[in-house]
């Protein structure tokens, strides 16, 4: 059969079960291979309709490797395959949708801003797993992926964001979507003639408006050119906007159901979740997933602030977000005054920025800080103690400007650090029982030209997707200082951006503004490492994030500017964060 790598028949191929010889004598729907298992990278399709028992379903499920997502589909009768053994299998809480390929029609306009084609290089497809764990999807084995993507059973297209190398023409675009087709009739001589489509995901950071409807409609008209009668999809019946996508696509609800195994990765669509969990930040759900994954008990007792009580036996710890029991009150005072945080360092001899304070904005109380202004030329104003960005000036280069950011940080707390600037990348290093774990470069908010919408339009539009994409947590203020940071660049929040330009919006990268991360924990240099597991020692804190400015991510030259003592653990996907915090917590689950 053409197309075939990734392919299991499920009785022939090494590391899955045989069937056995008495699991009955039905017979598979007329004119299809038999047991039929397709690998995914992910996990593995299993065609329910190409076996001829529900035994030999539940022996393909059973085969599933640990940390991947098997899925069977089109079963004949799930209640009879679920009821066979409840404690392992549950019928997935999904709709399944349908389009009928010989009467769709193609869309005229296509999505300007996107490119969909098909995936040419092995390296796009580790761009497409970057994209997966954003969304919160099991990662897929790029080995597996890149050999089914050389033959026609499958289809990987991904989605090339042309906005900002038509402006620059440097970097090659980059990946901002994906999606999987898989052809019935080449996986198993589906009679029916249909295909599938699986993982649909876009970049909420990056993605142009409209690339996940370019994605989907460009593989339906592969599959219509193929000559293909109906494609086929799975959504989580939760997944609202997924949803109202596929029906204005002309998609509609079909009978089919899936049946999944009840392993980790799953447990949150078959096991009752704490009252209150979808109430809380994502800051707190990735760590109560992440318990909750273990076996560990979770209880919501404060949504708002993210408050959780996690129990294992007669022993539990209460945790807000990343912050736990296990940080004293004298740690979390350390970070919190940042006065103290940089004393603390530059004592242990760790690089700090040159620094005043100041408690007023009068002239005998700006003596200090404009003495330092008129040494190093721009600093950077903020509250001694706060966090998220609030009441931070960033580029003050004169006295006038220092004036105003001085009583803008005053609003917040009535002490106020003045620092040096000192240029380089914005790095989190996120430190967990003194070793780093995740190293991310924090970049301001930006918006990309369209050459059709004004300034104040990208930004409302990015920033609802930034909402969307955080659970609300991060957002771009249509305020003074977005002006501000726009009119430096020459624009007005009513001019439109010519196609293809990257305009920064915001001076700083906090992520409550709208500030975007990208992971390079891998290219941390050793002596950057060094010095946040230093740091974390010298305050004695169990869980931090250190804020550096590098001049090179793969450099040793650095200055530590801030200490947290509730970093954002799901900013660092796909990076194990809240799996080591739970192993700070409750180190007899660690796996």
């Amino acid at each position: 059969m053409a197309g075939t790598a990734g392919l299991r028949r499920h009785r022939q191929v090494a590391g899955l079960r045989a069937r056995r010889p008495d699991l009955g004598t039905g017979h598979p729907r007329h004119g299809t291979d038999p047991d039929v298992v397709l690998d995914m990278g992910w996990g593995r399709l299993v065609f329910g309709s190409t076996f001829a028992e529900p035994s030999g379903v539940l022996d393909a499920l059973r085969d599933e490797a640990s940390g991947q997502r098997d899925i069977a589909c089109y079963v004949p009768d799930p209640q009879v395959l679920v009821g066979t053994s409840p404690h392992e299998l549950f019928v997935d809480p999904s709709y399944t949708f349908r389009l009928d390929l010989h009467s769709y029609r193609q869309r005229r306009d296509a999505v300007r801003d996107v490119e969909v084609r098909t995936v040419q290089a092995r390296e796009e497809l580790e761009q497409v797993n970057r994209i997966y764990a954003t969304a919160r999807m099991v990662e897929a084995d790029v080995d597996t992926m890149w050999a089914n993507q050389r033959t026609r059973t499958f289809t990987h297209l991904v989605a090339l964001d042309q906005r900002r190398s038509a402006h620059d023409g440097q970097e090659p675009p980059r990946v901002v979507g994906t999606v999987t087709g898989v052809d019935h009739v080449l996986a198993f001589g589906d009679p029916e003639g249909g295909a599938s489509l699986w993982c649909l995901a876009v970049d909420p950071d990056a993605a142009p408006p409209g690339t996940g409807e370019a994605l989907v409609r460009r593989l339906a008209e592969r599959y219509a050119a193929r000559g293909r009668a109906h494609l086929d999809l799975s959504v989580l019946h939760s997944n609202t906007g997924a949803i109202a996508l596929y029906r204005k696509l002309g998609f509609t609800p079909t009978p089919a159901v899936c049946v999944k195994r009840k392993n980790p990765i799953n447990q949150a669509l078959y096991s009752p979740r704490p009252a209150g969990l979808d109430d809380v930040n994502p800051y707190a759900r990735i760590i109560a997933d992440e318990a909750m994954r273990r076996g560990l008990r979770v209880e919501v007792t404060d949504a708002p602030s993210g408050e959780l009580r996690i129990s294992s036996g007669a022993r539990s710890v209460l945790t807000r977000e990343s912050l736990s029991e296990l940080t004293s009150a004298v740690a979390m005072s350390r970070c919190d005054d940042k006065r103290v945080t940089s004393r603390l360092l530059a004592g242990a001899g760790l690089r700090v920025p040159r620094a005043a304070e100041t408690t007023g904005a009068g002239d005998d109380d700006l003596r200090p800080v404009r003495s330092l202004l008129a040494e190093v030329g721009d600093v950077v104003v903020k509250p001694a103690r706060g966090e998220q960005g609030r009441g931070i000036t960033v580029g003050v280069a004169d006295d006038d400007a220092l004036v105003a950011a001085v009583r803008r940080a005053l609003a917040f707390c009535p002490d106020v650090v003045v620092e040096e600037r000192v240029d380089g990348e914005d790095l989190r290093v996120v430190v967990i029982d003194h070793e780093v774990v995740a190293a991310a470069v924090r970049r301001p908010a930006q918006v990309v030209g369209t050459g059709r919408d004004s300034v104040a339009e990208l930004v409302r539009r990015h920033s609802r997707r930034r909402a969307q994409a955080t659970g609300g947590e991060s957002t771009i203020p249509l305020d003074e200082t977005t002006e501000a940071v726009v009119a430096a660049a020459g624009y007005r929040l009513a001019d439109v951006l010519p196609r293809g330009e990257v305009l920064p919006v915001r001076r700083t990268a906090n992520l409550h503004t709208g500030g975007t991360i990208d992971d390079v924990t891998d290219r941390l240099h050793p002596v950057v490492a060094e010095a946040a597991r230093r740091a974390s020692r010298v305050i004695g804190i169990p869980v931090t994030g250190l804020d550096f400015l590098v001049p090179d991510v793969e450099g040793d030259e650095y200055v530590i500017i801030e200490a947290n003592e509730r970093p954002g653990l799901a900013n660092h996907e796909p990076q194990p964060t809240a799996e080591r915090f739970v192993d700070l917590l409750f180190p007899e689950t660690r796996r």
